[in-house]
């Protein structure tokens, strides 16, 4: 698929999702390229921001079935990947699949669900199947989990484990709109008759592979290469950071940016691109030390800071 192709499909689909959906068009942006890239992405934000209907609208656009699972303490694996139903008639077990069995699942909430009911997801998010009974069932191709977690109230939540926040690709945040986007959200609700806005499909399951197929033929310059993994290594020689950046994340930062090329219309990745997505992709990654904090450092604002200190390569023409 051209470039060029790629980068007006990808213009198109930002453009609708942005008349339902009020925030920044980087946001979006970043969302679109986890999808194009084969990543899952992790959403902290408040209630009420639109997360859920962000979800919908990137299914709706690109054709997809959605679910969303609203995740409570008391949420059990099997509430999530399905079960084996006896059935009467032929007197046999059969598998009857949970909304994890969708092309866009939104997992709202991921933080409250108790370990085991996380641990069932991870398996869904890194191996593309779920496990009952000893037996494996394949989730659907494509299969991209938006996660949400409140930052605010932490009361009656579990922490992610490391092992689960380094399986999505990118984290970003919605955040609240402006005052003229909150002025916008009501005038767009004023001119319609249904509380929630729809959106009209713009891709088939052919255009959306060929989409997702676009980013492997995008180039990496050598030095780009090695600027990922200075910036990786970095983290990991902080004083303030315990766990740093993992080689998954390494992968994941270098996979991402080919999708933002992509989406750019280029067949080739600049250092622009590694710092545009650094902090999406390697701030949930940190594990702070005690005195990182006690000194209130936020994990983004360590690797603005890295991103100072590590020369950035010059690429020749």
């Amino acid at each position: 698929m051209a470039e060029t192709a790629v980068q007006t499909q990808c213009t198109e689909i930002l453009d609708r999702i942005g008349e339902v959906v009020v925030t920044d068009r980087s946001t979006l942006e970043t969302i679109l390229v986890g999808i194009l890239s084969d990543g899952h992405i992790l959403l902290e934000d408040v209630p009420g921001t639109g997360k859920t209907l962000t979800a919908r609208a990137f299914a709706e656009a690109l054709g997809l079935s959605a679910s969303r699972v609203q995740f409570t303490p008391d949420l059990l694996p099997a509430d999530v990947v399905g079960s084996n139903v006896f059935n009467e008639v032929t007197t046999d077990f059969e598998f009857q699949p949970g909304p994890v069995f969708a092309n866009v699942v939104l997992a709202d909430e991921i933080n409250r669900a108790p370990p085991k009911t996380q641990a069932a997801l991870l398996e869904a998010m890194a191996e593309g199947q779920v496990t009952v009974d000893g037996e494996s069932h394949s989730l659907p191709e494509p299969f991209v989990v938006i996660a949400t977690q409140n930052p605010v109230e932490s009361s009656g939540t579990f922490e992610l484990p490391a092992a689960q926040t380094d399986r999505f690709m990118l984290k970003t945040s919605l955040g609240y709109p402006d005052r003229d986007g909150e002025r916008e959200l009501l005038d767009r609700r004023a001119s319609r008759s249904t509380a929630e806005p729809s959106i009209s499909q713009l891709c088939t399951r052919e255009e959306i592979t060929r989409l997702r197929e676009a980013p492997e033929s995008v180039r990496v310059d050598e030095k780009v290469q090695t600027y990922i993994v200075d910036i990786a290594r970095a983290t990991r020689n902080d004083r303030r950071v315990a766990t740093g950046v993992s080689p998954r994340g390494i992968q994941r930062l270098f996979e991402a940016a080919r999708g933002r090329a992509a989406l750019s219309g280029r067949s080739y990745v600049t250092p622009d691109d590694i710092k545009q997505l650094a902090a999406p992709a390697f701030a949930h990654r940190l594990v702070l030390t005690p005195d990182g904090r006690v000194e209130g450092v936020s994990p983004a604002a360590i690797i603005e800071a890295i991103l100072e200190t590590v020369a950035v390569p010059q690429l020749t023409a």
